[in-house]
């Protein structure tokens, strides 16, 4: 969504309780939170503090158990799982830790796929999807499946897919105005957004204004790069089990 003034997130005393028998776990404790449009937001805490639930909320992949969720002037706090999934493909975006690719089908297809459910034309999803991957310097990669990757190659997506990841995030948010929010356990990762929330026990614990924010494009060139041995390692890693995706 394109920067503006005005928030496209906002929380209104959200809790969210799961019933586990006789035990009540109290994930969210009345959080209120506004996000405005064109913001970089990365959100802390430890295991159990509640970030992975808001996360869950704001994506609209759950709904709260009490308060309301206003998604760009719309409270979606009660929309039914249909009406969530609706708003999913049209107006957020997810990027997950792990791989979460398909084993059978190829990067291109793979990157293609979300176009799919937006019901772009063929043509056009498979331009889009040959962009991303030159984006991120695969575009020679675009027939290879999951497991046709080297060892070598494996270390080497491993090391830099956080970064190229906040790369293009921060592209996106700096050049196209996206609103863009993270969760992260460490704190250097923090920095490059723009905005930090640290939560713990199910509230907002801090909120601040990152000072000397990092910049993604100026750390990715410090990458070490691929040994020789790496270059020459031409054997798949899981080259037994071509059906299975390399483990991460």
């Amino acid at each position: 969504m394109p920067a503006g003034d005005g928030p496209v997130i906002r929380l209104e005393n959200v809790h969210k309780t799961y019933d586990l028998g006789e035990i009540q776990v109290h994930a969210l404790r009345g959080v209120s939170l506004e996000i405005k449009r064109g913001e970089f937001v990365a959100v802390m805490g430890a295991s159990g503090s509640g970030k992975s639930t808001l996360m869950n909320i704001l994506g609209c992949l759950d709904r709260p158990t009490k308060g309301r969720y206003f998604l760009d002037g719309t409270d979606v706090s009660q929309f039914s799982k249909v009406e969530l999934a609706r708003i999913r493909n049209r107006k957020l975006g997810f990027v997950f830790q792990q791989f979460n690719l398909l084993s059978r089908t190829s990067a291109l297809e793979n990157v293609e796929l979300p176009t799919v459910y937006a019901g772009i034309p063929q043509a056009e999803r498979e331009k889009r999807a040959r962009e991303s991957l030159e984006r991120v310097g695969l575009s020679d990669r675009a027939d290879h499946h999951p497991s046709q990757l080297s060892g070598g190659q494996q270390q080497r997506v491993a090391i830099a897919r956080a970064l190229v990841n906040l790369d293009i995030l921060q592209r996106l948010n700096d050049e196209e105005g996206l609103t863009v929010v993270i969760v992260t356990h460490e704190a250097d990762i923090s920095l490059y957004g723009k905005r930090a929330l640290e939560f713990r026990d199910g509230r907002i614990k801090r909120d601040s204004l990152t000072q000397k924010r990092l910049i993604a494009k100026d750390v990715l060139p410090t990458l070490p790069a691929l040994s020789d041995s790496d270059e020459e390692e031409d054997t798949p890693a899981t080259a037994s089990a071509p059906d299975k995706a390399p483990a991460d």
